[in-house]
Parts: C-alpha cells; sequence; structure tokens
C-alpha cells in the first residue's frame, strides 16, 4: 500500500509524517527525534545536561536505565504485537551489532526489549530500527505504552468484528499527543473482540472489548484496572461506546485528561495509577467526572477521525495461494502430531491456520529473527503477531504447508509443543537487567522448567497449569493471574540474606475471567521454589477428584493446605559452607544482596 501524507491537527501529532498501512507500520516516524535523541544523548555524555534531564528525554524514545551502569534497556513497540519479516530481520541485524547478550526478549506487553545497549549504541539501534517502521517512541515514560490486543483477532470465529483497525487508530491519535506526555503515570490498554480475552482487558488502565448495537460497532469501555502492589480488576466505565465515530477516542482522552490533573497521584510513583483514583472514588463519580469533561472546549479542538487514523490491511488478499506441492509427514509423526494439538487452530477463514510458536522465556537470537522471517516469507504471508505470554502467532498459514512450517521451526530449535502449558514458563527480566529487581526471575524460570521438563507431565490438566514469576511485586510477568505464580523477595537470617519468593495460588486469565491469585503465607527460599512447585503437582494429581481442575482443588483444600506441605521448604537455613548455595540466587556465583534502584517509570 501506498505511503500516506497525514497532516497534523491540533491534539493529535504536532507535525506531518509518513505512515504506512502495512504490518508492523503503525506508529508514524518522525526522523528529527532521531537528531534530537543523538544531540541529548551527546549533551549528556559530554556532561552538559544533568541525568535527571535527560533521563525525562530518553524515556519517551522507549530508552530505559537498567541496573547495570551505562548500558540501556531499549523497548520498541508493536502495537497489538504486529511485525513484518523485514522488520524481523532489522532485528536480527541491530541485536548482532549492538546487543551484548545476542538477544532480543519478547515482553508480556508484546514489545521487544533489547537490554545491556551501551548509550551511544542505543541512538544508532533506535536510527536502524526505525528505518523499517519500528518505533520506541513512548515505550517508557508517563505515557501511552504499547497497545496490545488479541494475537488471533480477524484470524478466529468468536468474535463479532476485528479491533485491530481501531487499536491502531487509537495508537495514532495518542502516541505524541500533548495530553499524554507527562501523565503521572503510564497507562496500559488493551482491545479484545472475542469472550475468551486473550488481551487480558481486566488487567489493564483502559481497556475496550467490542460489541455490536442494532447494527453499530462500538465496544464495552473498562478503567481502572492494574497488578503490581495494588492489583484491581477493571471495572466497566460504559456499556458502549462508539468506535467508527471516534467516541471511543474522545472517552479516552476525557479519561486522561482527568487522570493528568491528579496532583495527588504524583506524591507517591508506586501509587500513581489511574486504578488509584477509580478505587478512592468509585467508577460511578469517576464516570460522573468523565461526563463533565466531556462538556469541555477542547472536544471541538480535536479532530476523532477514525478512519483517516486506522489502520487497515486486507490480510487475506496478501495470504499464500495453494502450494503446487508440499511436504507431507512420514515416519514417526508422534511429535508432529503433538505440536498440531497444541500450537495448531485452525483460522476461521477456509484453508488456512495459526501456528503458536513457543518461546522460551521469550528470548531470541539474531539466527531466530532471521529464520522467523524466512518462515514468514514463505508461509504465512508475512504475517506473525507476538503475544501476552512471550510467545508469537504465524497467521494465514497454509494448512498444506503446517508440516513444513514445523519442520522449519525445529530447525531453529522452536518446534516445541506446549505454547501456553505448564512448560511454558512466563517471568520477567528480574536482576537481569531492572533495577526495581530483587531476584533473578529469569535464572528461576529456567529451573522451574528444566525441573518440569524432567517430570516428564503428560496430564492434560496438569500440563494446563500456568506458572509465571516476577523478580519484584510489581508483576511485569503477570504472577497475579497465573495458577501458580511467585515475585522475589528476600529473607535475612542474622547478617546474610537468602533470594526468596513469595508465592500465589489459584489466579486464572483462561476463559475471559480474570482472578487474582491468593498469596501464600511462606516465603520460600529461591533455590527451594522447583522442590515446592513439585510438591503441590504431585499432591493435585493425588488428590483431586475426578476432573477437577488445578484452581477448584485450590478452593476445595484451601491455602493452608499448600502452606503446610511446603512450610519445611520455608524454613531458613544458618549460614555455612554446606548450606552456602541458598544463600546464592539462580544463575549467580556471589552471595546474595538486595539492591534495588530507583525506577524510571516515572521519572
Amino acid at each position: 500500500m501506498e505511503p500516506t501524507t497525514v497532516a497534523g491537527r491540533q491534539g493529535t501529532l504536532e507535525n506531518p509524517e509518513v505512515r504506512e498501512d502495512v504490518p508492523g507500520h503503525v506508529i508514524p516516524i518522525l526522523k528529527r527525534e532521531f537528531d534530537d535523541f543523538d544531540t541529548e544523548s551527546q549533551r549528556y555524555l559530554r556532561g552538559d545536561i544533568e541525568e535527571i534531564e535527560f533521563i525525562g528525554f530518553r524515556l519517551k524514545q522507549g530508552v530505559y536505565g537498567q541496573r547495570q551502569p551505562d548500558v540501556q534497556m531499549i523497548r520498541v513497540k508493536l502495537p497489538f504485537g504486529g511485525i513484518s519479516p523485514e522488520q524481523m530481520d532489522a532485528f536480527g541485524d541491530v541485536v548482532e551489532k549492538y546487543v551484548p547478550l545476542n538477544k532480543g526478549h519478547i515482553t508480556t506487553r508484546q514489545n521487544i526489549q533489547l537490554h545491556h545497549v551501551p548509550l551511544p549504541d542505543a541512538a544508532k539501534a533506535i536510527r536502524e530500527l526505525s528505518d523499517c517502521g519500528l518505533s520506541s517512541r513512548e515505550g517508557c515514560g508517563n505515557t501511552v505504552r504499547n497497545v496490545t490486543g488479541d494475537p488471533w483477532a480477524g484470524v478466529c470465529d468468536d468474535e463479532p468484528f476485528d479491533m485491530t483497525p481501531y487499536a491502531g487508530a487509537y495508537v495514532r491519535y495518542f502516541v505524541r499527543h500533548p495530553t499524554t506526555q507527562l501523565m503521572p503515570r503510564k497507562i496500559k490498554t488493551a482491545f479484545n473482540g472475542a469472550p475468551a480475552d486473550r488481551a487480558l482487558t481486566g488487567i489493564h488502565d483502559i481497556a475496550f472489548i467490542a460489541k455490536e448495537r442494532d447494527g453499530v460497532r462500538g465496544a464495552e469501555m473498562r478503567v481502572g484496572g492494574g497488578t503490581s502492589i495494588m492489583p484491581r480488576i477493571a471495572p466497566t466505565l460504559y456499556e458502549f461506546v462508539g468506535l467508527d465515530d471516534g467516541e471511543y477516542l474522545k472517552i479516552a482522552e476525557a479519561c486522561f485528561r482527568i487522570f493528568d490533573r491528579q496532583d495527588f497521584l504524583r506524591v507517591n510513583r508506586a501509587r500513581a495509577r489511574i486504578k488509584v483514583l477509580v478505587d478512592k472514588i468509585g467508577i460511578d463519580a469517576f464516570r460522573e467526572m468523565v461526563d463533565e469533561e466531556l462538556q469541555g472546549d477542547w472536544v471541538a479542538e480535536r479532530d476523532f477521525d477514525v478512519q483517516g487514523l486506522s489502520w487497515q490491511d486486507d490480510e487475506e488478499a496478501s495470504a499464500p495461494p495453494v502450494p503446487a506441492t508440499f511436504a507431507s509427514p512420514n515416519g514417526d509423526v508422534s511429535a508432529f502430531e503433538r505440536f498440531c494439538a497444541d500450537n495448531v487452530q485452525r483460522q476461521k477463514q477456509e484453508g488456512f491456520s495459526s501456528v503458536h510458536v513457543k518461546v522460551t522465556r521469550g528470548d531470541l537470537t539474531p539466527e531466530h529473527f532471521r529464520g522467523i522471517a524466512d518462515i514468514m516469507r514463505k508461509y504465512s504471508g508475512g504475517y506473525m503477531r507476538t503475544t501476552v505470554h512471550q510467545n508469537f502467532l504465524l497467521r494465514w498459514v497454509r494448512d498444506e504447508t503446517v508440516y513444513e512450517v514445523w519442520q522449519a521451526l525445529s530447525a531453529l530449535g522452536l518446534g516445541d509443543e506446549g505454547p501456553d502449558k505448564i512448560t511454558d514458563v512466563v517471568s520477567c527480566p528480574g536482576t537481569d537487567s531492572c533495577k526495581l529487581g530483587i531476584t533473578s526471575s529469569m535464572g528461576l524460570n529456567a529451573a522451574v522448567q528444566t525441573r518440569l521438563e524432567e517430570m516428564q507431565i503428560t496430564d492434560p490438566l496438569t500440563r494446563a497449569i500456568h506458572i509465571k514469576m516476577s523478580g519484584c511485586p510489581n508483576g511485569c510477568s503477570q504472577h497475579h493471574i497465573a495458577n501458580i505464580g511467585f515475585y522475589g523477595a528476600s529473607i535475612k537470617v542474622g547478617g546474610h540474606t537468602i533470594p526468596a519468593y513469595v508465592a500465589h495460588v489459584a489466579g486464572n486469565f483462561d476463559g475471559g475471567q480474570i482472578v487474582y491469585g491468593q498469596r501464600l503465607k511462606v516465603r520460600l527460599p529461591a533455590k527451594r521454589v522447583p522442590d515446592a512447585i513439585e510438591r503441590w503437582l504431585r499432591w493435585y494429581e493425588a488428590e483431586r477428584e475426578d476432573g477437577e481442575v488445578f484452581n477448584d482443588f485450590t478452593a476445595r483444600v484451601g491455602t493452608k493446605a499448600f502452606e503446610d506441605l511446603v512450610r519445611d521448604l520455608a524454613m531458613p537455613v544458618e549460614f555455612g559452607l554446606e548450606t552456602m548455595t541458598t544463600f546464592i540466587d539462580w544463575n549467580r556465583d556471589v552471595p546474595f544482596q538486595v539492591v534495588r534502584g530507583e525506577g524510571e517509570c516515572a521519572v
């Protein structure tokens, strides 16, 4: 599709820019921003400006400070997870050139993050990524963060219509918007169409769920959800708001204008979220504030033209044709059959399937990026989306070529079955990079996954259990909604400290129902967490009733029974040569210390 030049409008973008309705090209690119970033980076490195001044500037460009000195994390936004083969290739090149760890990381918000990048290289990396339409603009800071969505949107048969075009318009409306540049805190948004709520709308600051009324497309609008230290499920603000008429954009801006004026929220960044305001005054009072805000003069100054902003791409027109020849399974097909059962879902469009690919800990190497790009070009018409569980979904795969796709994925080490199953453990980066991290959640992830694979779990009900862990209470891994979730903590033993985790059980996100797990009253040393998980799983398999799912089992036996089963594991140990490993975190070789920096989420 030809690039479209959109004139800047008051209340939206300040300058003209080029945008394209092709995968991954949702956020308009402004070349001058990279020049500005180069300039400001050099001024900071020379000592011409203070760090606090530079931090606010770089956060808007999606460049985030790490706990390690002199290196940065770059958060590249992928609205609703969409990305093109050319962009995958670009990630491969940038990771190879500028990322010391030689990997990119898919996040639980469908972004891709690059870690440990020196500041001079960060400027080069975001410029090179922009050449193929990728943007890190407002990936961090007190802004509207990456807008997430159901990766099956448009190809599943359980939605009234595809919300993707409206999510695209929302992204374009609010990026660089003057109201959303320095709010009290970040805003996380989700768009969802299906009752299964694969976008997890309940845990978001603002969310839209597709609805039709008398042939008119609209959405239920929810405001005030979030995890972290004060988990809340977003209540419904309006049962129905219009989409094509731009009403959803207008009401969203009204919410943000109200949020922006709440100076009491700016005092404590840990509580500076819109959910705190909604929780304090109630959703009815907040709705009254929104209704009043919508009477303001600002409304007439805005242009809520959804048609001019929406992301329109006829994916089916670019889908692969029926292949002249294709490979067929032969020999031992058991591994392929397991892959099909777990990873492959027929699309509503006849003859096509979506292939859900498991990515261990969300990490992709340059070889992965380039290999996936080749698969996308050959087998999916170039269409892929990341997921909120750190995986990705190949769309528009011809049914005839699913076997070839599996073979190609297997050659990359990505052909395992079981995405979103028990061995697909989700975690945030923790102390690998995050200033707020307490423990090595990525290290624990690897240890837990190894233990689960050693257990060779085949029971379907056990395989359906979700396990997540965060390196601190903030919940970037979404541990609150896991069946078994953990957040990083510590245990003091005399003058020494043990890395530890606090467990939650019976959270849920499956089937469209968000449930926050119940926190257990035991604190487990990090090195004993795999043992605790194995005990709980074996106990569940032995004691459950016929067909009883894990959360129902938890409700029946109670949380105290979970605590009692691992109480001996929670007992602290004395520091000594024989117990030294308990005082060392996973993937570390020195005694553990709690080292937390100042987070930049609300600078």
